[in-house]
């Protein structure tokens, strides 16, 4: 009887063990929410900032995003079209935050309000970064600004 017992505590002790590494490695390879240099944050003054507080843009009073040197990137006109400096259409904001690229496709949402920052989130509800609530509109400008700082660092490396 002893013997069985003991056999039977060992058996549940390795698959328990077993059990604990698969889920373990499991985790290991989910996607986390978003890189911490992917992240973008906008402040209560409109500044926008990259994770290494790196300024990369800024919000004016006129809802005109513009880039660190000053060139517009985009701007949001009174029925919420996000136009670019071209005059070109992007997409649509939405006062919830939401942004809709030009083929009707979900890229920005916003998520949880703390306070005055609210989670920006990419279509798939991965956290890119945070906006003041003033700014919901711009959630938007984290999107394009990252991506033109992901073309930058392309453009540098050829």
């Amino acid at each position: 009887m002893k013997i069985q017992r003991l056999i039977s505590t060992k058996t549940v002790s390795l698959l328990t063990m077993f059990l604990m590494v698969i889920s373990l490695s499991a985790n290991a390879q989910t996607k986390p929410d978003s890189t911490p240099s992917e992240k973008i944050y906008i402040n209560k003054k409109g500044e926008i900032h990259d994770h290494g507080w790196n300024k990369l843009g800024f919000i004016t009073k006129d809802n005109i995003v513009k880039d660190n040197q000053g060139k517009t990137i985009y701007f949001i006109d009174g029925n919420g079209n996000v136009i670019d400096s071209n005059g070109k259409k992007m997409g649509m904001a939405k006062k919830n935050g939401s942004y809709y690229n030009i083929k009707g496709e979900n890229v920005v949402n916003i998520g949880k309000t703390q306070e005055e920052k609210c989670e920006i989130l990419d279509a798939k509800g991965h956290n890119v970064g945070s906006v003041h609530k003033n700014y919901k509109l711009h959630a938007c400008a984290a999107h394009c600004l990252l991506l033109e700082k992901k073309m930058n660092e392309e453009k540098s490396k050829n």
